[in-house]
């Protein structure tokens, strides 16, 4: 028998529904820790199912730091206003505009930088490679390993989350959906701040 006062504790733990906290524990026979894990499996299989759906509503939020040197516009959409209103959901585009305004991303993806950056880029890492006197096979390997390191510092999804950064941007997103139980998308955001770009 669970005690309600375990299926409280998994609640508080993973947002989930009170009968699916109560199912996950039946299913590892009480194991708090076996259970939350069961419920984000559970949540991130939900949650890839849930990409394809269209999210046109959502939130348009500003994040303004250091007594207005910089300043963050954040675009997040969601499938309907009622969760543009749930407090989870505005948390999440509150923290992707500091997520933003600390960690300078140029792009939300991976599939939105432009292939005369990835060519420019791979140029650059080639010829270092290069100059150290590197074999091709190995070059071609660095390459590819310095444009991955790359993309990971330029696009927003791939970032360290800055508040757990053993977590990337995109699994607190897909944590997000699960929760929701909604599609999300970062659609677009932009960053001032005051000096730059001259």
């Amino acid at each position: 028998m669970i005690s309600a006062s375990t299926v409280k504790e998994l609640r508080e733990k993973t947002g989930a529904g009170m009968m699916d906290c109560k199912r996950a524990l039946e299913e590892c026979a009480g194991d708090l820790e076996r259970a939350v894990i069961r419920l984000r499996e559970q949540g991130l299989a939900a949650a890839v199912k849930k990409a394809a759906r269209v999210a046109n509503q959502g939130l348009v939020h500003s994040y303004i730091h250091g007594g207005g040197r910089l300043g963050v516009l954040v675009e997040v959409n969601c499938e309907t206003d009622f969760v543009a209103r749930n407090a989870e959901f505005q948390s999440f585009v509150h923290d992707m505009a500091m997520q933003v305004g600390a960690a300078r991303p140029d792009y939300v993806s991976r599939d939105e930088v432009p292939a005369e950056v990835l060519t420019a880029e791979q140029d650059v890492y080639r010829q270092q490679a290069l100059a150290q006197g590197k074999p091709a096979a190995v070059v071609e390997k660095m390459v590819e390993g310095r444009l991955d390191k790359f993309l990971r510092e330029v696009c927003l999804l791939e970032q360290p989350f800055i508040k757990d950064p053993e977590r990337s941007v995109r699994d607190v997103l897909t944590d997000t959906i699960a929760k929701t139980g909604e599609n999300i998308a970062i659609r677009r955001f932009v960053r001032w701040e005051i000096g730059e770009g001259e």
